[in-house]
């Protein structure tokens, strides 16, 4: 159980590091799917730790929030990029009006 605590915790700390570091839209959204990746072992783990299967119901909807969170971000970035020519998030401010 330790070992899937830790690697979870560096998952979702490289992540986290990765999002706030990073200027690169799609490494950004990256980012945000290796934090939800990290939620989803977590919460198999303690489901397996305490012999419990309601915690496979939350991974099955993290699943699902990922899935249409990648495809509204990358939508997002191919705006982006058709109106910018770059996936520089400074550049994010130019898609207003």
């Amino acid at each position: 159980m330790n070992f899937y605590l830790i690697l979870s915790l560096i998952l979702f700390c490289i992540g986290i590091v990765g999002l706030i570091t990073r200027k690169n839209m799609i490494i950004l959204l990256m980012c945000i799917e290796l934090m939800l990746n990290a939620v989803n072992l977590l919460l198999v783990s303690f489901s397996a730790f305490y012999k419990q299967s309601d915690p496979q119901i939350f991974v099955f909807f993290i699943i699902v929030v990922a899935a249409a969170e990648a495809t509204i971000g990358l939508s997002i970035i191919i705006m982006a990029f058709r109106n910018n020519k770059s996936t520089d998030i400074s550049l994010f401010n130019q898609l207003k009006g």
